[in-house]
């Protein structure tokens, strides 16, 4: 019998575990990247025995498969997706084609903001519970790569939009969506709302027997979900409002409430500052209780858990003054949060490169806390001009050591340094992570 022909388009995280999965279970696999593959996933492929190109995509390989595994990197408008979509040849995601072989519970978690955290706190209560569980997706080993080498009961699964674009037959177990802000949209036509449908499209093929986690404060979500028939049980979470199933907060305690039984726990207790780290934690805290996890359980996970680096991480306090490090806030949102979560006066480094941003969302936050801004970017034009009669002191530097130095000079005790930059790292920097760890690397030279 002639085996399944399979394309993977994309050599890395995903694309290399999805090739892996599939030579496992025995199809005839071919891998493709237009760019160059890292060290790693070469000698992955090659351990493997898995054919592969870089640097090209050679057209009549890729249209001969059955199916075609992409990348959730390349766009639908890319030339070979449209060809490929032209000739009827399904185009799937890496979640979509593990999904298939495996039935372990998936919990799912997607969002404008905040995915990460949530994901990595969800896994940790289950960890803690002693759960069998994997980490997925966005973070961690790709999905398909733990379906092929390991074998767990439960997978947390991130999922950005665009792995949820190729996704049409998975299903997730329990599908949280924390919020919807205006990302991606080069990716969407410029059209918020397929935004917007493709976030809910983490509620695919669910059932009565399935949850949706959702924050009923969010407004974009809040309107989609009345919009909607839904057919999963209901779970809103929200820090103004009394839910009757989900969570809310009232007198700075936590109420999660499943199945009539209530947890509770005081907002001081939970590891995570900041608001929005309240909604991540709730999410987090109702998908554990789904799971029948003690109470217990998950008010330890809650407290104990340690954030992601570069995503709010405090880094040093020098003669009394807080640097923290947040460079994953690629967005004006992420920002946003961060802005809204601090207790003391800042001096904000920010800049890079801009996604389109509009700063006004973040005038009421920085006339209100902001008093120094300091330029990490190569054109800070829109920043300068944005904040320039709201700020008394912006300046501009061309290094993380220089804006670290600046900060430091220009804050006084009691303040805090946040780099929350609100854009990509690309014009200074090889990607986020070099950014925070070049902030990190400054400020303990101090």
């Amino acid at each position: 019998m002639a085996k399944t022909k399979i394309a993977v388009l994309g050599a890395g995280e995903s694309g290399v575990g999805a090739a892996i999965l599939a030579s496992k279970l025995g199809m005839d696999v071919w891998v493709s990247d237009m760019g160059k593959v890292k060290d790693k996933y070469v000698a992955l492929l090659n351990e493997h025995n898995i054919p592969f190109e870089q640097g090209t995509h050679t057209g009549i390989k890729i249209m001969d498969a059955a199916e075609v595994i992409k990348s959730p990197g390349i766009p639908a408008k890319a030339p070979i997706i449209k060809k490929l979509k032209e000739n009827g040849i399904p185009v799937i995601s890496e979640i979509e084609f593990a999904g298939r072989y495996t039935n372990a519970q998936k919990i799912c978690i997607t969002g404008s903001n905040g995915k990460t955290t949530t994901t990595l706190l969800t896994h940790h209560i289950f960890r803690k519970a002693g759960l069998n569980v994997g980490l997925a997706g966005n973070v961690g080993k790709s999905l398909a790569l733990q379906v092929a080498t390991e074998q767990h009961d439960y997978y947390v699964i991130e999922l950005s939009s665009f792995q949820l674009d190729d996704m049409h037959k998975f299903k997730a177990d329990i599908a949280v969506l924390l919020n919807i802000t205006p990302d991606h949209l080069d990716r969407y036509e410029y059209q918020m709302q397929n935004y917007v449908d493709s976030k809910f499209r983490i509620l695919q093929n669910q059932t009565a027997n399935d949850a949706f986690i959702y924050c009923i404060d969010d407004e974009v979500t809040a309107q989609e979900v009345s919009k909607r028939n839904i057919a999963a049980r209901k779970f809103p979470f929200s820090i103004v409002r009394e839910v009757e199933e989900g969570a809310f907060m009232k007198n700075n305690e936590i109420f999660i409430t499943t199945n009539k039984t209530t947890l509770t726990m005081a907002v001081q207790n939970l590891s995570l500052f900041g608001k929005h780290n309240i909604y991540n934690s709730m999410a987090a805290a109702i998908a554990a209780r789904l799971m029948d996890i003690r109470k217990d359980t998950v008010r330890e996970s809650l407290a104990d858990f340690q954030n992601i680096e570069h995503r709010l991480e405090m880094v040093a306090k020098i003669h009394d003054v807080e640097f923290i490090n947040d460079s994953k806030a690629t967005n004006i949102n992420s920002t946003w949060y961060a802005l809204e979560s601090m207790t003391t006066p800042v001096v904000w480094i920010v800049g890079g490169v801009d996604k389109g941003n509009d700063y006004s969302v973040l005038n009421e936050l920085v006339k209100k806390k902001v008093h120094a801004i300091i330029c990490l970017g190569k054109d800070n034009r829109k920043i300068i001009s944005a904040f320039s009669l709201l700020v008394p002191t912006i300046t501009e530097v061309s290094s993380a050591g220089e804006a670290v130095m600046k900060a430091y000079q220009l804050s006084n005790p009691g303040d805090t340094v946040l780099l929350s930059p609100a854009c990509a790292s690309f014009d200074r920097f090889e990607n986020y992570e070099d950014r925070g760890n070049q902030f990190k690397k400054a400020v303990r030279a101090l």
